[in-house]
């Protein structure tokens, strides 16, 4: 059976990129920043601790 652990949705506007992860453990957060690029960083670091410092399934 597989479960959804984790949602993210990025929106761009005229002036900046939001991203909104939705996740078990951390629940709901979101980011911005001026690039995608930037933006990106942001989620994949926060992603890479939060699953570094989940117990193991």
């Amino acid at each position: 059976m597989e479960e959804l652990i984790l949602s993210v949705e990025f929106l761009r506007s005229k002036q900046k990129v939001v991203a909104r992860v939705a996740s078990e453990a951390g629940g709901v957060r979101e980011y911005s920043g001026p690039s995608p690029g930037e933006v990106i960083d942001l989620v994949v670091d926060d992603l890479r601790e939060e699953f570094e410092s989940a117990p193991p399934s």
